[in-house]
């Protein structure tokens, strides 16, 4: 049992010596003052953009990308994912942490892509997105591994529960150029909606009128309906 005790220290002492022998190389290989290398902190990095890749994976490929007719944003969480990541990561040592957490959150949410308004969903699948990869690059110390663990899985098994078992519905819309102007009328409401429900298959809830045309005899309408009740419809 001594002899054991005695092996075990001595492995424990050679560790320890060659981490601190890692540190020193470490310290003097540097380029422009800058270390090439840091092991323990690329090793932290790699576990977490891992970890955090894996969670966003699943968010967006196992609860949005199959509960949504909406394949479009797939890309843009992932790469926006990505690089909130590394960005936040990164910069965590400049001292930056919840203030410029709370500042990423601002920009994106003013920020719109210079194509459609993104519906509402969308919207939160992008804020749950940017939060879980600020949460896991931005958890200092102080945090646990597994207190960052059981936080993920909170978030997934939240989404889980309003994707599957409340089975919220997601309403997506269509516009159109209706050419029927006699049909845009109080009285003949039950007349539009049959109408337009045969010539485009979509199980309408709503409309609204945009525009209406009566030099041309047109109108502008926008339909909505639930996107889990209409497979074959895309927005």
């Amino acid at each position: 049992m001594i002899i054991e005790s005695n092996i075990l220290a001595d492995s424990i002492s050679n560790g320890a010596i060659d981490l601190a022998g890692l540190s020193a190389w470490e310290e003097q290989t540097r380029f422009l003052g800058i270390k090439l290398i840091n092991t323990l902190d690329l090793a932290e990095l790699i576990l977490r953009f891992v970890f955090n890749s894996l969670v966003v994976l699943l968010v967006v490929h196992k609860l949005y990308s199959r509960n949504s007719q909406r394949k479009d944003f797939y890309f843009s969480y992932l790469a926006i994912s990505i690089i909130i990541f590394m960005m936040c990561f990164l910069l965590n040592n400049v001292k930056l942490e919840l203030g410029f957490a709370l500042g990423l959150f601002a920009i994106f949410g003013i920020i719109r892509y210079r194509t459609d308004a993104i519906p509402i969903k969308e919207m939160t699948y992008l804020f749950i997105v940017i939060g879980i990869s600020v949460l896991n690059a931005l958890s200092n110390k102080k945090v646990s591994y597994t207190e960052l663990l059981f936080t993920n899985t909170a978030i997934l098994a939240g989404l889980w529960l309003l994707e599957k078992r409340l089975e919220l519905k997601q309403e997506g819309s269509v516009k159109l150029i209706y050419e029927k102007i006699d049909n845009i009328h109080a009285e003949k409401e039950e007349i539009l909606l049959r109408d337009l429900s045969e010539r485009t298959g979509i199980d309408i809830k709503r409309y609204e009128i945009s525009k209406i045309d009566f030099l041309r005899d047109t109108a502008e309408l926008t339909l909505f309906f639930n996107v889990n009740g209409n497979h074959n419809t895309h927005t």
